[in-house]
């Protein structure tokens, strides 16, 4: 299998994350977003969308949306849970992370990491981080009750949530006011096969 991504990109990480927790392994192609190698033809041939993560199959068949990725790829693990009511509740935690969670936290480090933080863009990199503070006090409300975004156990909810909250600095918003973020975060970083994010140089 083969993995199309940017190590800098949240989106990106979750799949080398679990990948690391399955203790699997892909071939990475990194994929330059500012430089246009997702508008090629040649890669929207693999993805029509145009957009990374992407997970090419050594048959060929292609897969896109990192969520939709990370379910593949875990199928049959224990980050997937067994009962109907724990399995909707991860897929809750997904669809949250991808409407609105990563849609501040991640545009909000865009803008600041990728862009420099340019003046024509400081009003929305403001707005993008008070709603990033939102997504958060949602998931400080759950930590202080569960262990993780489910329950007790570690599953893709927490996995694909971890993404961009670890490096929400790099999108100006600190955790200093959220600490059983600060000790979910720690907790994940604790299993075994965890690994960090790659960051390009």
């Amino acid at each position: 299998m083969k993995v199309y991504g940017d190590s800098r990109s949240g989106n990106c990480y979750k799949i080398q994350l679990l990948l690391g927790l399955l203790g699997k392994q892909c071939e990475w192609k990194e994929v330059d977003i500012l430089s246009g190698e997702t508008q090629t033809d040649g890669f929207k041939q693999l993805n029509p969308v145009g957009k990374i993560p992407l997970l090419e199959l050594s048959d060929g068949r292609c897969l896109s949306e990192s969520n939709a990725i990370l379910n593949y790829l875990a199928a049959g693990s224990t980050f997937i849970p067994s009962t109907e009511f724990e399995l909707a509740k991860m897929l809750q935690w997904q669809f949250f992370e991808q409407y609105s969670h990563e849609p501040a936290i991640a545009v909000a480090r865009f803008i600041n990491l990728y862009l420099g933080l340019p003046a024509e863009r400081q009003h929305e990199y403001e707005l993008k981080q008070q709603a990033g503070h939102k997504a958060l006090a949602v998931m400080e409300q759950q930590l202080m009750q569960t262990l993780f975004l489910t329950g007790d156990q570690l599953t893709l909810a927490d996995i694909s949530l971890y993404a961009y909250t670890h490096v929400s600095h790099e999108a100006g918003i600190a955790l200093d006011d959220y600490p059983a973020i600060r000790r979910w975060l720690s907790m994940v970083e604790d299993h075994r096969g965890y690994m960090p994010m790659h960051k390009k140089t």
